[in-house]
C-alpha cells in the first residue's frame, strides 16, 4: 500500500500539509487565547499528568531509564538509543526553556513514569518567510507495555495546547516513520572509524572477499589533524560562531535563527554530549566550524555499547568540506567514538563519498505542524534535531 493511501486516524485530524502545498505559510490561523481548550486532555484511569524538573536528578534519572528501556529501536531490534543524562539536560534546557513543555504521564498510584514527551522554543525559518517562534518536539515515548492505552496522541494534544497557550502554533520535528505528511526526507550514512567493533557487535557486515584486515586499512586514518589553527571552540568563539553560522544557514529553505545565547548553548563544548571546534585565521577571524554530538547506542543481547558521533553544524569557507570533515572524523574517533553518523543536509553531500561514508538504512523525515509549504530536497534543509 502507498504512504498515501494509508489511513493515520490522527494525524488525519491534524493542521499538516497535504504534500506539495502551493500556498505557503499556516495552515490555521492563531487563536486567541480565550478560544483556546483551558483544562488538560483528560488522561485514562489511574495516569495523570506531571512536568520534568530537569534540575532535580532523580527525575533526569527517571526519563534516562525510561528512554533507555522504551525508545528508538533499530528495525531489527538490535540498537536503542542511550541518552546520557547530561545529554537530556543539555536537549531539554536551551535559552527559554519551560518545565510545562517537557510533559510527563505518571501512574497515580506508584508515581512512576510512564510516558514523555518536550517541545523547546526556536525561531525557525521557512523559506521566505518571517521567522516565526516554533517549537521542537522530540524525545515522544510511551512504556512499552502501555501502547495499547493510546496514550501518544494525548500526549501530542496536550503539548500542543500548553504551547498553544504561551502563544506559539507551530512546530518542527523528525521520525523515522512517514505520516501525513513529511516537508523533506534525509538520508543517513555511516562512516566507520572502529571497523573490527562494528563488524563484531552486527553493525556492519564483511562484504564476500573482504577481509577485517583489509576492511581496517580501508578505513584508517591519521593520528593527527590537518588542519594547523584548528582548536577547540570556547566562550570567547561564541560572537564570530553565530555570526559564521547564521550567515551559511541562509543558503537553506529550513532552518534555526539562532541567538548568541543559543549558539553558546547548544554548540560549546560538554563532555560526551558536544564537541565544537573553529579554524582561526591569521588576524583571529573564525572561519570555519566544526561539531558532532554523542549518542551511544545499547547493544541489545551484548553487554555492550556503540557509542556513535553524529554530524551537528558545520561551515567551510576557508579550507575544503573533505579536509574540515575529515580532521572532523580524526577528532571524534579520539574521543572514543566507533562510528560516525551524518544526514545527507545541508552540503554534507561534499565529503560524503570522499571520506568513505556508506549508506545507512534509515531515513529521517522532517515535519512541521501547522505550516503549508512545498516538499524540499535534503541539501535544502539546514537543521539538525537531536
Amino acid at each position: 500500500m502507498t504512504t498515501e493511501a494509508q489511513s493515520h486516524p490522527f494525524w488525519d485530524t491534524q493542521p499538516m500539509a497535504a504534500g506539495g502545498a502551493t500556498k505557503e505559510g499556516p495552515i490555521e490561523a492563531n487563536k486567541p487565547q480565550d478560544e483556546l481548550r483551558q483544562t488538560p486532555y483528560t488522561m485514562p484511569p489511574g495516569f495523570e499528568w506531571a512536568n520534568l524538573k530537569v534540575d532535580d536528578e532523580g527525575h533526569l534519572l527517571e526519563l534516562y531509564d525510561l528512554l533507555a528501556n522504551n525508545y528508538v529501536e533499530d528495525d531489527e531490534a538490535l540498537f536503542r538509543f542511550d541518552y546520557s543524562q547530561d545529554f537530556l539536560r543539555w536537549a531539554l534546557t536551551p535559552p527559554g526553556y519551560r518545565d510545562d513543555f517537557l510533559l510527563c504521564v505518571r501512574a497515580q498510584k506508584s508515581g512512576k513514569l510512564v510516558a514523555f514527551i518536550s517541545a523547546v522554543p526556536a525561531s525557525v525559518r521557512v523559506r521566505e518567510a518571517e521567522p516565526t517562534s516554533m517549537v521542537e518536539i522530540n524525545f515522544l515515548c510511551v512504556h512499552k507495555k502501555l501502547r495499547s492505552k493510546r496514550l501518544a496522541p494525548v500526549l501530542i494534544k496536550e503539548i500542543t495546547r500548553r504551547v498553544n497557550m504561551s502563544g506559539v502554533f507551530q512546530a518542527v520535528y523528525t521520525a523515522g516513520v512517514v505520516l501525513p505528511v513529511p516537508v523533506g526526507t534525509a538520508r543517513y550514512n555511516h562512516r566507520s572509524l572502529n571497523p573490527k567493533k562494528l563488524v563484531e557487535v552486527g553493525f556492519s557486515r564483511l562484504a564476500p572477499r573482504m577481509t577485517l584486515a583489509r576492511l581496517q586499512k580501508l578505513y584508517k586514518l591519521p593520528n593527527e589533524t590537518s588542519t594547523p589553527t584548528l582548536r577547540v571552540m570556547t566562550i570567547k568563539d561564541v560572537p564570530a560562531v553565530h555570526k559564521l553560522l547564521t550567515r551559511y544557514l541562509t543558503k537553506f529553505d529550513l532552518c534555526v535563527c539562532f541567538t548568541e545565547d543559543e549558539i553558546a548553548h547548544w554548540l560549546l563544548p560538554r563532555p560526551k554530549v558536544i564537541n565544537s571546534y573553529v579554524v582561526e585565521g591569521e588576524d583571529g577571524s573564525i572561519s570555519d566550524m566544526c561539531s558532532f554530538y554523542h549518542l551511544p547506542s545499547t547493544i541489545l543481547g551484548h553487554d555492550s555499547t556503540l557509542f556513535a558521533a553524529y554530524s551537528y553544524y558545520n561551515v567551510a569557507t576557508s579550507i575544503s568540506w573533505e579536509q574540515l570533515m575529515k580532521d572532523c572524523l580524526i577528532l571524534a574517533k579520539r574521543e572514543g567514538s566507533d562510528v560516525f553518523n551524518a544526514l545527507n543536509l545541508m552540503e554534507n553531500d561534499e565529503f560524503l563519498q570522499e571520506l568513505k561514508f556508506g549508506y545507512g538504512d534509515g531515513h529521517l523525515q522532517y515535519y512541521l505542524y501547522n505550516w503549508a509549504c512545498p516538499s524540499m530536497k535534503p541539501n535544502d534543509i539546514g537543521i539538525v534535531l537531536l
